[in-house]
């Protein structure tokens, strides 16, 4: 293989639960088991109310579309062999918001609250307009 990749973060003890989720096709998010509110960035504690009581749960893959920006210079790899891109935030049905890439439409076809699904590029979940 080449390189590093810069597309995604490596997987360590903690993390390898949900990238090895994602390469089989599963979108996994947190649950607290004392607020019930659901997270993303996979943590070890919640970040709405600090306990530790958090599982893993599977998300539907439902997202609605926040934001979006149209990268079309990025020098890392592989980003700049995918430029132009779209760089999206998404509010998951499940309450967390998370910085995805939108594919399967052009920019100007995307508006706010767009309801988007997730699909996955080589291990990692992005997301595309709902069917």
């Amino acid at each position: 293989m080449g390189g590093p990749r810069f597309d995604v973060p490596e997987a360590d003890a903690f993390t390898r639960t949900y990238w090895d989720a994602a390469a089989e096709g599963r979108l996994l998010i947190r649950r607290c088991g004392a607020c019930a509110r659901a997270h993303h960035y996979p943590r070890e504690f919640c970040p709405h109310c600090w306990s530790e009581d958090v599982e893993w749960e599977r998300a539907s893959g439902r997202a609605l579309l926040y934001t979006w920006s149209v990268v079309h210079r990025n020098d890392l790899p592989p980003f700049g062999e995918r430029t132009p891109y779209v760089a999206a935030v998404v509010d998951l049905v499940e309450g967390p918001r998370m910085m995805t890439e939108v594919v399967g439409c052009g920019a100007g076809e995307l508006s706010a609250g767009a309801e988007l699904e997730v699909a996955f590029r080589e291990g990692t979940p992005v997301f595309r307009p709902r069917e």
